[in-house]
């Protein structure tokens, strides 16, 4: 490897201070490091900052330092450059890290030597996200996790019209509805108890949130099927991967696709999904009775 970006969490003086020792020893072994410029000052590595527009540009590998939210923000950093991206996790529970914070000056040799098969790359399914509102040009924004549309006002619902393959499927009278990718399905779709997915599968899930209506079940779709929201007659804010993207007015339309290129993220060989998912939630090893 010549090149390894690092994006340290904003806020966590641990997470810096883990990319510092990372930089050094990078450096060390003659590896080119980046820090995007509109953190570099922030997380005390001034000395590597680079132009957040052509971050990407050239790099084998970017290392996250923090949770699952430092993972999402090296997502977008490099997205849709095909980049491997590595988690560490400097957080709490860290689903999509795949180091721990007191593993990595270990690991880190056999991270940066090509030759070593000690981790894998998965390429994840993101979502494309296209916002057209009823005025106004439209924008495209791509998630890893989820595409949410909730609603602005507390005790309110809001009404979100949802067509699959360009029929028109229902309206959920909600809270909200959550686009989810198989990567997401363990982040919001999970607390509005949608289906757990393997990464592996490329599917959309559909879960609306805290419906009121006899209908609220979680749909899951092929990845070939669009699916199109339509925002109505209360305004709605959308999320991208938990990420403010503005509020929606009445009218406006939020078709959600399986993006051309996918995230690709780093694991350790040998560790199975439904392994990490044991791990993360602590889950009982007991033998049956």
């Amino acid at each position: 490897m010549r090149a390894i970006g690092l994006v340290p969490h904003p806020d966590r003086p641990a997470a810096h201070a883990l990319a510092a020792t990372t930089a050094s020893a990078l450096v060390a072994q003659g590896i080119d490091v980046r820090v995007p410029d509109s953190l570099a000052d922030r997380v005390g590595l001034g000395q590597h900052r680079t132009p957040d527009q052509g971050f990407a540009d050239g790099l084998d590998l970017v290392i996250a330092l923090g949770g699952d939210g430092t993972m999402l923000h090296a997502v977008h950093a490099v997205y849709p450059h095909h980049v491997a991206i590595l988690g560490v996790n400097a957080g709490r529970l860290g689903y999509l890290t795949t180091v721990e914070a007191d593993e990595l000056a270990a690991l880190l040799p056999v991270i940066v030597d090509d030759t070593v098969d000690a981790f894998d790359v998965s390429e994840r399914m993101a979502i494309e996200a296209e916002i057209v509102p009823p005025e106004g040009p439209s924008r495209v924004a791509h998630a890893l996790n989820e595409v949410v549309l909730e609603k602005i006002e507390s005790g309110r619902l809001v009404d979100i019209s949802v067509s699959i393959g360009g029929s028109r499927f229902t309206t959920f009278s909600a809270d909200g509805v959550i686009a989810a990718t198989p990567t997401g399905s363990t982040a919001y779709a999970f607390s509005a108890r949608a289906p757990i997915v393997s990464p592996q599968h490329r599917c959309l899930v559909i879960a609306p949130v805290a419906a009121h209506m006899l209908f609220d079940r979680t749909l899951v779709l092929g990845p070939d099927e669009q699916v199109e929201f339509e925002v109505g007659a209360r305004p709605v804010a959308i999320a991208i991967d938990g990420h403010h993207g503005g509020d929606l007015s009445p009218g406006t339309r939020v078709m959600c696709r399986a993006a051309a290129d996918p995230v690709r993220i780093m694991t350790r060989r040998g560790r199975a999904f439904h392994q990490i998912l044991r791990e993360k939630f602590a889950l009982p090893d007991r033998e049956p009775s």
